[in-house]
């Protein structure tokens, strides 16, 4: 299996690319803003930062380079693809996730630890959890106000798309534990086939017995066991 991780001026690219090569020991390659060409990729990582300065707004310009163009077309044919905070922002703005990403409701840059509970453990992002399980992430974000429509968040919970909530250590869906004013807690959503996932929270920076949290790991083990499940089955994607 071979990931990509693109590599956005401002980005916080190294982190995710040290992860796959070094924690998980699978190939992983940079792509660039300008690249027009995705072949051989089965995963494509947009990591956390501040692409382009968050310009405009976040992730906005990022959006309109070249390869968003291509990534658009490898999600669309099965590709996996995993936005990380500000990747989060740039899938949004790309329209392939929906929705919307607003300030923080206290206006405040938001970087601590925040307990999540696993809402989908179907994902190929998300089967090392289980369905339910409270874990810990990190974020650090200004911009993570999470909003959706009446109509599309009753879409997004009908489909099962809501993947991550902000919770608290028991597992509690309750405004206290919202870090940015999202609605109903949404921390991480994916598209309606699963292969595009979307969340604020940084799994890699949660992926090392260094850094005090290997929960994060799991996100990235879970691509890999989906993807040999597959490949026994001689199926690359969900078609």
């Amino acid at each position: 299996m071979k990931f990509g991780v693109v590599f956005f001026p401002g980005a916080n690219a190294a982190d995710c690319f040290y992860v796959i090569d070094q924690l998980i020991g699978h190939p992983v390659s940079p792509i660039q803003p300008e690249e027009r060409e995705l072949d051989g990729f089965d995963c494509i990582v947009l990591p956390g930062g501040f692409s382009y300065g968050d310009y405009l707004r976040a992730g906005a310009l990022a959006a309109a380079t070249p390869v968003i163009e291509q990534i658009a077309d490898f999600a669309e044919q099965g590709g996996l693809v995993l936005g990380i905070g500000n990747g989060f922002q740039i899938l949004l703005n790309t329209g392939l996730l929906p929705g919307a990403m607003r300030k923080n409701e206290s206006l405040r840059f938001r970087c601590h630890d925040v307990f999540l509970r696993v809402e989908n453990s179907r994902t190929p992002f998300t089967n090392r959890y289980h369905q339910g399980e409270v874990i810990k992430y990190p974020i650090a974000h200004g911009e993570g106000n999470y909003y959706i429509d009446s109509e599309g968040l009753a879409q997004l919970e009908q489909n099962g798309q809501v993947v991550f909530r902000y919770c608290n250590e028991q597992g509690e869906v309750i405004p206290a534990a919202n870090p940015d004013g999202s609605v109903r807690n949404i921390a991480g959503i994916c598209n309606v086939k699963g292969n595009v996932l979307g969340l604020m929270p940084h799994p890699e920076r949660c992926s090392e017995e260094i850094l005090g949290n290997t929960q994060g790991l799991r996100l990235f083990l879970s691509v890999l066991d989906w993807w040999g499940i597959h490949t026994q089955e001689g199926v690359m994607t969900d078609e």
